[in-house]
């Protein structure tokens, strides 16, 4: 039950404060909460809701088709490409540095602990980075196109196979067509 802000769960006595990022209509029925934390120790409530309404069928005017890109995401059917920032990359220093404090430290101790949390936050920023440019990049191309067809690739035999792990999780191809 979501009411005033606060979220109401059946086995929590009690309230919850919640961050509610958007408005929920009247008519919406709450069907699940699924609470997860993350390595870093934030909790989040992704809340699934049940409702009436049908989207309407529209026809398709304009179209655009996307090429996987090692370099720049995607080059698409008009010949364009985004300028991808590479954000594991750039972090991938400070990365290297907090992890080898990490794996020296005494194991189980206080400090361990908090260098796994700063390991684990920097890691969180770099996938809340590349989310966040995705999310911005596939809204734009939603609400420009009609209808955007992507080829079917294999980006876990394509990173083992031919060595570009690191380059191939970068770019989170596989998140963009989901978002898509």
């Amino acid at each position: 039950m979501l009411e005033n802000g606060d979220l109401k769960l059946p086995k929590i006595p009690g309230l919850i404060k919640v961050k509610q990022h958007r408005k929920i209509p009247e008519n919406y029925k709450i069907k699940s909460v699924t609470i997860s934390q993350t390595p870093s120790g934030n909790y989040y409530a992704s809340v699934l809701f049940e409702y009436e309404n049908q989207v309407p069928e529209q026809k398709l005017h304009h179209f655009l088709g996307f090429d996987f890109s090692m370099h720049e995401l995607y080059k698409d059917s008009n010949g364009n490409a985004p300028q991808y920032p590479r954000y594991y990359r750039r972090a991938e220093q400070k990365l290297r540095r907090e992890q080898r404090k990490l794996s020296l430290m005494q194991k189980n101790s206080k400090n361990r602990r908090k260098q796994r949390i700063r390991v684990a936050k920097l890691h969180e920023k770099v996938a809340n980075q590349r989310k966040d440019f995705l999310h911005k990049l596939s809204r734009k191309l939603a609400d420009a196109y009609d209808c955007i067809c992507i080829e079917n690739l294999n980006m876990q035999a394509m990173s083992q196979a031919l060595h570009f792990g690191k380059s191939v999780a970068d770019n989170g191809w596989d998140m963009f067509t989901t978002f898509l």
